[in-house]
């Protein structure tokens, strides 16, 4: 049998609810996270490793993109945080219906937010 409907293969014209962006960005965030612990462990054994090391590395850790970076990794792991609190709140049942699926995903968006600059605050 061959199904007539038809077939939309492109993301960016599919109009996606709120909650659908924040799972993709929740996913997003994860990758982010994962990177940014491989670097960080990297700069840890960097550092451990000599003098130089831990000196080369504590003039990065002032610098501009020495920040930029930490701040990324850190907004990302809190957005990543409270992305999967929501998901295991709909878990257990909570947040699962068509009307507390937006307010889900304001949440952490707003939650989202309000650490970026606090991050932001604290690491400048």
């Amino acid at each position: 049998m061959k199904d007539k409907r038809p077939v939309n293969l492109d993301i960016s014209t599919i109009d996606l609810p709120l909650a659908a962006l924040t799972s993709i960005t929740h996913r997003i965030s994860g990758v982010i996270v994962f990177v940014g612990i491989a670097i960080l462990l990297w700069m840890l054994d960097a550092s451990l490793a000599s003098e130089a090391g831990f000196e080369s590395l504590g003039g990065l850790a002032t610098s501009f993109g020495g920040k930029f970076i930490l701040w990324g990794v850190l907004v990302a792991l809190a957005y990543h945080m409270a992305a999967g609190c929501k998901h295991l709140l709909m878990d257990i049942g909570l947040g699962e219906t068509r009307e507390a699926a937006p307010k889900g995903a304001k949440a952490v968006i707003a939650i989202g937010i309000v650490v970026a600059v606090a991050l932001g605050l604290w690491i400048w």
